[in-house]
């Protein structure tokens, strides 16, 4: 259910567009842009605004010669758009507490809110008049008006010094006018980076903070997830906007509090970090609702291209799968920040969390999943995640006193059946592989009859056989710990560990499943 304040706003964007539409009425060509970019934003469509389908449904070019190499409708008259909503809040809309807009490389529009004086939209206003400013030249060079570009760039460069200035000016004014009200907040939900909010650039991101862990495009309140990790809304992100997910199923999550919004469009989070190592991880889902065209784009880190023509549906195998990508050795840049960027290419970026742990030098961090819907801790103090990743397969509880084992609570659960796991590490790496099996069912000492043969199933790890005709109770018996170690594993290019459990007879089945970094 939508928080209160979710619903407010919603009503004071649609009052807003509805403003600036009838403001547009005399311009038929780009009322026909902004409603149409309208209605996707409002129908939670924002993924399907892309150069293709607003050049083919709005400007009726053709769906299967349209080449956007050659025909930039859709860039020219978003450019347009732009500008004239510019001039529209110069004059008309200039005391209208809330502002739509459309970013430079999006065509997801933006609505601030006036009110609440949030500095962001200055430091965003900047960046995109220098962006305007060499769009523009380009479009009127390629309508070949070449004067007008190099006018146009000169008019602007003068002005960017004057922006810096005014820039300062405004942000000490809204601190200094809203710093009583910043220091009454427990909690903030604001994207505003640390240094506009009058705090020391580094104060949110001192080691005393780690875990960062922050849910895409959410403002409400901290989330705790299945392992009792507290994700707090969304903050120190520039640009985009947010889309709130359909109410339908995640698979390879349990966690789909971490799924249920997108930020949208270009954006960029600045996050302030104390020098040192960091291990960053990324959230993705697509929704059956998306289009059916490929959506790729492209992620940044400290102004290096990490994924290019990055599509999420691939790299998850589907819709409504989730999706997570791993960089070890991650590092703020020069500035004590950690600059992330997500740009589109044939379609937005969405991203639905991220999370930054300490990191260890040149290795991820271990990754420990048990079978279990609780977190676990063994007897060497090691954290246990409850079961993830996973897909297919049903899991039992049925608690049995399980031998061979300083941990026998490891084996509180079992997934059985015929089920995968995809466990995403950073694609670098070579992995240890560490598989925990106990035989619940067959066995003397079991609830079953039987014993060897009545249980046989296949383990295989990226396609390659890692078990084969493998029998636990042949090997170690009912009702006793069996561990199976595997080394020096490479992941697929997506970053992920795939592992499927196939039955031969009866059921496959697992309690414990551990990958470590081989990496010195």
């Amino acid at each position: 259910m939508p928080e209160d304040s979710d619903i407010l706003s919603q009503d004071a964007e649609h009052a807003e567009f509805d403003r600036v539409q009838e403001a547009l009425a005399r311009s038929p060509r780009l009322a026909r842009l902004l409603r149409y970019l309208g209605d996707k934003y409002f129908q939670g469509e924002s993924d399907q605004l892309h150069e293709y389908n607003i050049a083919t449904e709005v400007f009726e070019r053709s769906k299967t010669t349209f080449d956007a190499g050659e025909d930039a409708i859709a860039r020219v008259e978003a450019h347009r758009l732009r500008k004239w909503l510019k001039q529209y809040y110069e004059g008309e809309g200039r005391n209208h507490t809330v502002q739509m807009w459309i970013p430079s490389g999006s065509y997801v529009p933006v609505f601030s809110h006036q009110a609440a004086a949030n500095a962001q939209e200055i430091l965003l206003a900047e960046r995109a008049e220098k962006n305007a400013a060499a769009e523009e030249a380009t479009e009127e060079l390629a309508n070949g008006d070449a004067s007008a570009a190099r006018e146009g760039l000169r008019g602007r460069i003068w002005l960017l010094p004057l922006l810096a200035c005014a820039l300062i000016l405004l942000v000490a004014g809204v601190y200094h006018f809203y710093r009583g009200a910043a220091a009454a907040k427990s909690i903030t939900g604001n994207a505003l980076p640390a240094s506009a909010t009058g705090a020391a650039p580094s104060a949110a991101g001192k080691t005393s903070d780690l875990p960062i862990r922050l849910i895409a495009g959410y403002t409400g309140r901290p989330q705790i997830d299945s392992a009792g990790a507290t994700w707090q809304p969304d903050r120190w992100f520039y640009g985009g906007g947010t889309w709130q997910r359909p109410n339908s199923p995640i698979s390879r999550t349990s966690d789909p509090l971490l799924f249920e919004r997108w930020r949208t469009g270009d954006f960029f989070y600045d996050i302030p970090l104390p020098p040192g190592v960091y291990e960053l991880h990324l959230y993705f889902v697509t929704s059956t609702s998306a289009s059916d065209a490929p959506v790729t784009f492209s992620i940044g880190i400290n102004g290096t291209t990490v994924l290019q023509g990055f599509d999420v549906n691939s790299d998850a195998l589907g819709e409504d799968i989730a999706d997570e990508r791993v960089f070890r050795d991650v590092s703020p840049d020069k500035d004590g920040v950690l600059h992330l960027r997500f740009t589109s290419e044939r379609g937005a970026p969405a991203l639905n969390a991220l999370e930054i742990l300490p990191g260890i030098p040149h290795k991820q961090q271990p990754l420990r999943l048990v079978t279990q819907p609780t977190p676990f801790i063994d007897h060497d103090g090691q954290f246990w995640h409850p079961d993830n990743y996973f897909m297919g397969g049903r899991q039992s509880n049925q608690r049995q006193q399980i031998i061979g084992t300083p941990d026998p609570d490891l084996f509180a659960a079992e997934r059985y059946g015929h089920f995968t796991y995809a466990l995403p590490v950073d694609p670098r790496g070579r992995y240890t592989l560490v598989l925990h099996f106990a035989e619940f069912y067959f066995g003397p000492r079991a609830a079953g009859s039987g014993g060897t043969g009545n249980r046989v199933f296949r383990v295989m790890c990226n396609g390659a056989t890692l078990l084969d005709d493998f029998d636990i109770f042949k090997e170690a018996g009912s009702l006793h710990a069996l561990t199976k170690t595997f080394y020096h594993l490479k992941p697929s290019a997506q970053g992920k560990l795939n592992l499927t459990f196939e039955p031969i007879v009866n059921n496959a089945t697992i309690s414990g499943i551990e990958v470590l970094d081989e990496s010195e």
